[in-house]
């Protein structure tokens, strides 16, 4: 499947919250297996949003397994109309995504968190993530309310950087 474009800072289009899936049908599931394709074809993407390709619904795909930190995770995970409904803990970590290609930051997330969504058939599903899976989701989630990891960096002055290289 041909990977989707993603939008990119300063696209305004970033900043627009999405509205939640209505419609659980053959369309979604073929808009979805495009979003994977896009995810994988990033480099070192571990989520995406349905926002970053220009669909304003609130779909997102989180995966950690490939991942450095990969325990624990609970694999491809699509979220559609996603909701976290406890979270716990802080902890300051580095982030990065495919909107925003040349830069990483040092953001403060929750540690844990207690998530519900519903599934690709419309039935509600819930995780308990924490970690890297926990803040990865978090990341994703902020994507459906028109909300970038550079709005959330403590200070761009010292938590903002010029990416190096892509990996």
């Amino acid at each position: 499947m041909d990977a989707l474009p993603i939008l990119t800072i300063p696209d305004d289009r970033l900043k627009q919250p999405s509205e939640p899936v209505t419609e659980f049908d053959d369309r979604l599931r073929q808009f979805i297996g495009q979003l994977e394709s896009t995810r994988q074809q990033g480099p070192g993407a571990v989520g995406i949003a349905a926002p970053q390709v220009g669909h304003f619904r609130r779909i997102a795909i989180v995966d950690c397994s490939a991942t450095r930190k990969p325990v624990p995770n609970h694999g491809n995970l699509v979220l559609i109309n996603p909701e976290i409904t406890h979270w716990e803990g802080y902890e300051i970590g580095r982030e990065g995504c495919l909107s925003v290609p040349d830069y990483t930051g040092n953001v403060i997330r929750a540690t844990r968190i207690r998530l519900k969504a519903q599934d690709v058939q419309g039935e509600e599903q819930e995780y308990e993530m924490e970690g890297y899976e926990a803040r990865a989701a978090q990341h994703e989630i902020d994507h459906l309310d028109g909300i970038l990891f550079i709005d959330r960096v403590v200070s761009r002055r010292t938590d903002l950087f010029k990416r190096k290289v892509y990996r």
